[in-house]
């Protein structure tokens, strides 16, 4: 039973879990917040995810911490996963009631921006909030 449980909460790579992944065609933008100030802009384009910091954060940069993984204020970064600070908003698949909401709201579970359009706002595991641009 335990083990069951521990199945639902975890973010595993077994058979059982979906691959998660952004689609080329999807076209989503994303604001990262904190007191107010927009930190940095999170977007898609064909299939890459795009991370840069905003003109607004620069002028606040010495007040805040700069994100683990974006130390230059001035690059664009690009990848084609989605990078752990931003993944760990999207909760584990296997839990029914994440299955309930994804039914329910017949949103594509495979679909990377999909889920954090829905799941991303916020994070247990920081203050920052994720809002669509």
């Amino acid at each position: 039973m335990l083990r069951k449980i521990k199945n639902w909460f975890s973010k595993s790579d077994d058979d059982t879990e979906l691959e998660v992944q952004l689609p080329k065609e999807e076209d989503a933008k994303f604001i990262l917040t904190v007191d107010n100030i927009r930190i940095g802009m999170l977007y898609c384009d064909k299939g890459d995810w795009y991370f840069k910091y905003t003109e607004d954060f620069k002028d606040h940069s010495n007040e805040y911490n700069r994100i683990v993984g974006f130390p230059d204020l001035n690059k664009t970064y690009k990848s084609e996963t989605l990078w752990p600070f931003f993944q760990i908003r999207i909760p584990g698949l296997k839990q029914p009631a994440i299955q309930e909401i994804l039914e329910n709201e017949k949103i594509n579970k495979e679909n990377e921006a999909a889920l954090l359009k829905r799941f991303g706002q916020k994070s247990i595991s920081n203050p920052y909030k994720l809002v669509m641009g």
